[in-house]
């Protein structure tokens, strides 16, 4: 597929079951990309310094430093390739195409020494059942040039309204930005105030959620989902939040997920999308900050 055979549908379908194959192969894949991230990257809070941004093309890791320079990963959903550029004026190219998850780990980490970029990353995937090691995963091998591109669509629709929707809180928040464990678009707020450490958490997640925090998202879905959803949630969770009014209508509270839903397929079909996802980004929002006794009045930018 090229740029000429893209589907002009700024909410494309994307149904699960289509492409379930290819989301799990690609899951696996940045989770690789991500690493090398990681594992280069000076730490910041949260986590944040592993996640992927949207971009003209697809997604990158944005500049990584490496033996004084920088170098850049980035997966291309219109031509189909993961370029990987440095500052000293090299590159590599890969092929997005059906090959096993292996496979692509053997040739990426290839492609990254012949540039000199010399790395180790953990081979098991992170927040997936029953994972199996990148070199040794030969039963994710699933490439859908067509789905993949619309999952990065998709994504450009949802970043810029994340980002309008960020642009409306004047306290910390986090990027618009992927993050490859969960395979999730999010856009986090912050209370400003620590949050009580969570009884039995990993060090991952105790960094995660240090903080006071209402996050919002897009995710392709899984499980007892069975297609892709926005997602609100708030951590630690004020009593009450679970029973809240929000909007649209369609939206609903999922007691497994502790998160509000509200599927894709209603945002795509309603009348006004972009007014659609707003509406419930922020409805969700004022009911966690206002049932977690948030200072609204000195985090939320004024009505103009």
């Amino acid at each position: 597929m090229n740029a000429e055979t893209i589907s002009p549908s700024l909410w494309p379908e994307l149904p699960l079951e289509a492409w379930k194959d290819t989301y799990a192969t690609l899951h696996m894949w940045t989770q690789i990309v991500g690493k090398v991230r990681l594992a280069l990257s000076p730490r910041v809070n949260h986590w944040w310094e592993v996640t992927l941004y949207v971009t003209p093309l697809g997604l990158t890791t944005s500049p990584i430093p490496y033996d004084g320079g920088i170098f850049e990963i980035q997966f291309d959903f219109i031509h189909h390739r993961l370029l990987i550029r440095t500052s000293r004026d090299t590159e590599r190219v890969m092929a997005l195409v059906p090959r096993s998850v292996a496979d692509f780990y053997k040739e990426f980490m290839q492609c990254l020494a012949s540039l000199g970029i010399h790395v180790r990353i953990w081979k098991m995937p992170c927040e997936v059942p029953n994972p199996t090691a990148f070199d040794q995963d030969t039963q994710h091998g699933s490439y859908d040039p067509e789905y993949a591109n619309r999952f990065w669509r998709i994504l450009v629709e949802v970043d810029e309204i994340f980002k309008e929707f960020r642009s409306r809180f004047i306290g910390k928040d986090s990027p618009v930005h992927f993050f490859w464990g969960s395979f999730d678009l999010a856009v986090t707020r912050f209370s400003g105030r620590r949050a009580p450490p969570r009884e039995g958490a990993d060090p991952v997640t105790q960094e995660a959620y240090s903080h006071e925090a209402i996050s919002a998202g897009f995710w392709p879905g899984g499980g007892d989902i069975g297609g892709p959803a926005f997602y609100t949630y708030a951590a630690p969770e004020p009593a009450g939040f679970a029973e809240a009014r929000v909007a649209p209508a369609k939206a609903f509270y999922h007691p497994t997920m502790h998160e509000f839903l509200l599927m894709y397929d209603d945002v795509r079909s309603a009348s006004d999308p972009k007014a659609e996802l707003l509406e419930f980004l922020q409805s969700t929002y004022e009911a966690g900050a206002r049932l977690g006794n948030w200072n609204r009045a000195e985090l939320e930018k004024p009505a103009a």
